[in-house]
Parts: C-alpha cells; structure tokens; sequence
C-alpha cells in the first residue's frame, strides 16, 4: 500500500516508521523538560510567553489553579497549547 502526497509517494510502513520517530523525538523533547505536572504563572509566562498564557486564560483554553498566595497552570495543558499551530486570520 502507498500514500500519495503532493510531493511524493510513500509506502504506509515508510510512513508509519517516519511518523513514530517524530512523535518518539518529542516525547523525549518533552521528557527533558522534567517539568512538575503544575508550574507557578511566573514559570509559565518565563516558559511559554506571558501574552501567550494571558491570550490562552482570556479564551478559556487554559484555566489557573488558585492557592492562597499563588497562581498555578497544568503544565500538560500548557505544553500542548503551545505545540498547537494557531490560525490568527
């Protein structure tokens, strides 16, 4: 079996071996990170841009956990916000 794309034609196993080291390589990206599962908002606005995670609060994408004296955000959730390609048009 093979996929057309406009560019070329590949077999499925060629595609699905090159599709499983993208996704393994930013598993490993990630894993590097050796974030704890929530980060204060000073350390997502450092990590991920402070416009961004205010723009993300503002369109509830993102929701803060609130404790006394502190502000925290899900790292995941961060993460995979700012892997997601936005479309601003």
């Amino acid at each position: 079996m093979q996929i057309q794309f406009p560019d070329k034609m590949v077999t499925y196993d060629t595609f699905i071996n090159d599709l499983a080291a993208r996704i393994t390589a930013m598993m490993k990206a990630d894993a590097k990170n050796n974030l704890p599962p929530k980060i204060s908002q000073r350390e997502a606005f450092r990590l991920f841009g402070q416009g961004n995670v205010l723009r993300w609060r503002r369109q509830g994408k993102i929701e803060p956990c609130k404790r006394p004296g502190k502000v925290e955000y899900d790292t995941a959730r961060l993460i995979e916000l700012h892997n997601t390609v936005q479309d601003y048009f």
